[in-house]
């Protein structure tokens, strides 16, 4: 009985891994698409330069 508990816990952490995972790689491909867009459409500064997109 402990090892099918056992056998079933690891499954669900797995699972629940694998889902996260694949989470995360559809916010990392949203986050670069975001920086791609800030780059090619970043305004340009009064002297006539590219300015900067980010405040860092």
């Amino acid at each position: 009985m402990v090892a099918v508990l056992l056998v079933l816990l690891l499954a669900l952490i797995l699972f629940g891994a694998g889902f996260a995972l694949k989470m995360l790689w559809w916010i990392a491909l949203a986050v670069v698409v975001l920086w791609l867009l800030g780059f090619l459409v970043r305004g340009t500064t009064a002297a006539g330069g590219r300015g900067r997109w980010y405040r860092w």
